[in-house]
């Protein structure tokens, strides 16, 4: 009695463990695929990706994307001559399409089933005169309420993709298609008008600008708090009068790169000039101050060496500005300069209070507040 008890038992948790092993090994092939789209140097390689590479990895009949063409970081990416060039016929941006999916996925939902179901308009804005996959899953690629495409994953599995199935891994690959998008964005458009540094690759104050104005009128139009960090290495001077330019360019590229990996993806960063960087945030004051704090403590820990390999101590004062702007888009200019003259009065208060710190405005009062 007591073997017959047991068997079912042992072979539930068997089954159990081989889920979990099974899932470990999905969740890793997920992230190749991921790590392959963050690292996209252009869109061509983005798009090769999605294309190529995640089918092969995970056995899928088709893969199409639909982007608004209409969305202010796609406009360039999306010019007819350069979709041409491509070459891409899995790339859709027709406008049946986009109202087609945005029908699919009420609410900002996943849409997943067999593609039969489908009506004729909607298969022909997925899926072309091409043979229709037995089950598909439509997952829209949104920054908050705000969708600019959205990316069918078909299968020849009638079972694949259906109701009761989870969707979370998905969902959480589809965020990851949609940041790395607007990061291939941003450095094809930095390729296109010639707004980076040379020095440190980031960001030059033109395209910066560029960007807090797009902000802005995204902040505006959709009243979603926006951010700015202003920093400054101390000291700077006294780096390259003490070890000479090129380890003080050492300093700026090391600088450049910490300020780079402590901020998300998405967020711009950018050399405003000097010892200067900026960074454009998407969030409110509490998240603008925890970043700041993560980079003010990543560039203290930085291990930069002299020419006889001793450690030059490097730190950063950092003035934070945040704010739900009310206004017209007219007004952009203003508002984004505004918040940058406040930024910089922080950092300038943190400079101040004795370099290596945080400090920003509160509006209300018009006083500062620290942090360390």
């Amino acid at each position: 009695m007591t073997n017959l008890a047991q068997t079912p038992l042992s072979d539930r948790l068997r089954t159990l463990v081989d889920t979990v092993q099974h899932n470990e090994r999905t969740l890793r092939r997920f992230q190749n695929v991921e790590l392959r789209l963050i690292g996209s140097q252009d869109f061509s390689s983005f798009l090769d990706t999605l294309f190529c590479h995640l089918p092969q990895e995970f056995a899928l009949a088709s893969v199409r994307l639909w982007l608004d063409d209409r969305a202010p970081m796609l406009l360039e990416l999306l010019e007819p001559g350069a979709l041409q060039a491509l070459g891409q016929t899995d790339l859709k941006t027709s406008r049946e399409g986009g109202l087609a999916a945005q029908r699919l996925c009420a609410e900002g939902r996943p849409w997943l089933g067999q593609v039969r179901e489908l009506d004729e308009r909607a298969c022909r804005a997925f899926f072309g005169e091409d043979d229709l996959p037995a089950s598909a899953i439509v997952l829209p690629l949104a920054v908050g309420d705000n969708v600019s495409g959205y990316l069918c994953l078909g299968s020849d599995d009638p079972a694949r993709f259906g109701d009761g199935m989870a969707t979370d891994i998905l969902e959480r690959f589809a965020s990851i298609v949609t940041a790395s998008l607007d990061n291939v964005a941003h450095r094809e458009r930095l390729k296109q008008l010639g707004m980076t540094d040379a020095l440190t690759g980031l960001a030059n104050r033109r395209y910066f600008d560029e960007r807090l104005r797009e902000e802005i009128m995204r902040a505006v139009r959709y009243a979603v708090p926006v951010a700015c960090l202003f920093i400054d290495i101390d000291s700077f001077k006294r780096i390259n009068d003490t070890y000479g330019h090129q380890t003080g360019d050492r300093a700026l590229a090391a600088v450049a790169a910490c300020v780079r990996q402590q901020v998300r993806l998405g967020d711009t960063v950018a050399r405003y000039g000097g010892e200067e960087f900026a960074a454009l945030l998407q969030g409110d004051r509490s998240d603008a101050l925890t970043v700041a704090e993560r980079v003010r403590l990543a560039v203290e820990k930085l291990d930069l060496r002299d020419d006889h390999g001793e450690r030059i101590a490097l730190t950063v004062s950092i003035g934070v500005a945040a704010r739900t702007i009310a206004g017209a888009p007219a007004d952009t200019a203003t508002l984004g300069r505004a918040m940058m003259d406040e930024a910089d009065r922080a950092m300038y208060q943190a400079k101040r209070n004795g370099r290596n710190r945080i400090e920003a405005m509160v509006q209300a009062a018009g006083d500062h507040v620290q942090r360390q």
